[in-house]
C-alpha cells in the first residue's frame, strides 16, 4: 500500500512538472584538490610492486624475514588514521550571547569570499571558533591571513591538527561545470 501511495505522489509530481516549462542552466562549482592518493592509504609499497600473477610485464621479487614484514605491516596499520600538525587562520573567536549566530555569519561570509579555501566551525566551551585552511607552514597560513586582513581584522595564526593539505597547491580546487535544470518563473 505504501508503495502504491509513493507511487502515485511520484506521478503527481511529474504531471505537474511536465505541465511547466524548464531551462538548462550552467554553473560552476568548486570542489576540493585531491590531498593524497586516497587509494594508498593503509596499503604497503610492497604488495604494490609488478608481479607476472597479476598480469604485468615484469616482476619484482623482495626477499626479506617474516619478522620484517610483520613489522611493516604493522606500520602501516597504525599509519592509516594519522593526523598531522599545521596552522590555520583563526577568522572569529568569541563567546558572547549572539557569537553562535556571528560564527555562523562569518563562516558564510569566508565561504563566499574563498571557494577554494577550506573553513571549520567548532564550539570549544565557552567559544564559537571559525578557522580557514589546512597549511604545513606558518608562511602559507600568512599568505591567507595578509589576504584576509580587510575583510576579519582580528583575524589571527593557530597551531592545530589538519586535515591533509592539497599535494598540488597551485591546483587546490577543481571548477567543474554543471548543468542544473531549474523552472522558469
Amino acid at each position: 500500500m505504501k508503495r502504491i501511495i509513493a507511487l502515485l505522489t511520484m506521478l503527481a509530481i511529474c504531471a505537474a512538472a511536465m505541465a511547466q516549462e524548464y531551462t538548462k542552466v550552467d554553473t560552476v562549482i568548486y570542489r576540493p584538490g585531491a590531498a593524497m592518493d586516497s587509494t594508498l592509504r593503509g596499503k604497503s609499497i610492497l604488495n604494490l610492486m609488478p608481479t607476472k600473477a597479476k598480469g604485468d610485464k615484469g616482476e619484482v621479487k623482495i626477499h626479506q624475514s617474516q619478522a620484517i614484514a610483520t613489522a611493516l605491516g604493522r606500520q602501516v596499520m597504525s599509519n592509516n588514521k594519522r593526523t598531522i600538525q599545521g596552522y590555520r587562520v583563526r577568522i572569529y573567536f568569541d563567546n558572547t550571547q549572539n557569537a553562535r549566530s556571528a560564527s555562523e555569519q562569518a563562516l558564510g561570509r569566508f565561504t563566499a569570499m574563498n571557494h577554494v579555501v577550506s573553513a571549520y566551525r567548532s564550539y570549544q566551551t565557552p567559544f564559537f571558533k571559525v578557522t580557514a585552511g589546512d597549511f604545513r607552514t606558518r608562511s602559507e597560513a600568512i599568505e591567507l591571513l595578509e589576504r584576509l586582513k580587510y575583510e576579519f581584522p582580528s583575524a589571527f595564526i593557530v597551531k592545530e591538527t589538519i586535515n591533509y593539505p592539497p599535494a598540488d597547491r597551485q591546483h587546490s580546487f577543481v571548477a567543474d561545470t554543471i548543468s542544473v535544470i531549474k523552472p522558469v518563473l
